[in-house]
């Protein structure tokens, strides 16, 4: 059996996996790794593009759409590979991208997961959104990147080809060791989608483990393949999520105070949103606030609550850094 399972969750992407799926399966090893695709209840052709156009490709069908978080989950527990990389189906990958992330991987057994280089996959001289060269994350919860804080994104000019350590690795390109990720209890369903990974990361490396970015291997991400930025469902899963992660991963000693401030902070986005007359993001982030109240108390007998003690790495202000200090580079923040 082979080492490596490369698992794309597919929902209603019959179109992107006929873009996409060719150049995964051209560029990915043979003798390390299986391409598999998890259906989560698509209603398209998707099931019969795979098995006409794709029939090397591993299927897995699921009576249901579970999720981004759940679909893998139990994708992962299916599938008795040592490593798992969970890979969107809007990425294409370039020659040995997955070589490289398991090279490092096994040679370093510290390593809980990692990430490659991930550019924009319709402007290939820039970094993409969602994870660039790796994720960091500041002092109020707010995540950014190695090439990307906030709406700016970097060209790549190759500043970033050092393999680091960083906070979080995306979700669009994530190699996990399979019994870590099962060991610190997978990815949280009641996120459904988006931060998830946020979370995943923040557990391994209170389990004890890094989590790297690897330039060396680079693909190529669409993004907004299931919600655009602007999709009130987006903007409503962004923040009640992140609300979630900050309560179950923070310390005791500083939780309240941490969520007090971004619940602030998100009042003010909130009013901006009110005042350009966007009354759907802004009605998002009520709802937010308001599910968070109730599904905060889901974690209170959390099976790693005694171990949350690991504060947030980054103790910058990114709001601050970005908009009054005009510091809006990777290179400067992550210092």
């Amino acid at each position: 059996m082979n080492k490596v399972a490369v698992i794309i969750l597919n929902w209603n992407g019959e179109k992107l996996l006929k873009e996409f799926l060719p150049s995964v399966i051209e560029n990915t090893d043979v003798t390390i790794a299986d391409i598999f695709v998890v259906d989560n209840g698509s209603s398209d052709a998707s099931v019969e593009v795979l098995q006409s156009e794709f029939p090397q490709v591993k299927l897995i069908k699921f009576s249901e759409n579970y999720g981004f978080a759940e679909g893998y989950n139990r994708a992962i527990k299916m599938i008795n590979y040592p490593y798992a990389v969970l890979l969107n189906s809007d990425v294409a990958t370039s020659p040995k991208w997955v070589n490289r992330l398991y090279e490092y991987m096994n040679s370093n057994p510290n390593i809980g997961a990692c990430q490659p280089k991930i550019k924009s996959y319709t402007d290939k001289e820039y970094f993409e959104y969602a994870g660039a060269a790796g994720g960091f994350i500041d002092k109020n919860g707010y995540p950014y990147c190695r090439g990307r804080i906030f709406d700016t994104v970097e060209k790549d000019n190759g500043q970033y080809e050092d393999v680091i350590s960083v906070f979080w690795a995306t979700g669009a390109a994530l190699m996990v060791r399979t019994d870590v990720f099962l060991n610190v209890g997978g990815l949280d369903k009641n996120f459904f989608a988006h931060m998830e990974e946020i979370d995943l990361c923040w557990r391994i490396l209170l389990a004890g483990y890094e989590i790297v970015a690897i330039p060396q291997s680079v693909v190529f991400h669409l993004g907004g393949g299931s919600l655009p930025a602007s999709n009130p469902r987006k903007t409503y899963l962004n923040f009640r999520n992140n609300l979630l992660m900050l309560h179950k991963n923070l310390p005791d000693s500083s939780r309240g105070r941490r969520l007090f401030i971004r619940r602030l902070l998100d009042a003010v986005a909130w009013l901006k949103f009110m005042m350009a007359f966007d009354f759907k993001n802004a009605n998002a982030i009520l709802l937010a606030h308001k599910d968070f109240k109730t599904m905060r108390k889901l974690y209170t007998s959390h099976p790693l609550v005694d171990l949350l003690k690991k504060r947030l790495d980054c103790q910058r202000n990114i709001l601050f850094d970005y908009y009054l200090r005009g510091k809006k580079h990777g290179k400067f923040m992550t210092k």
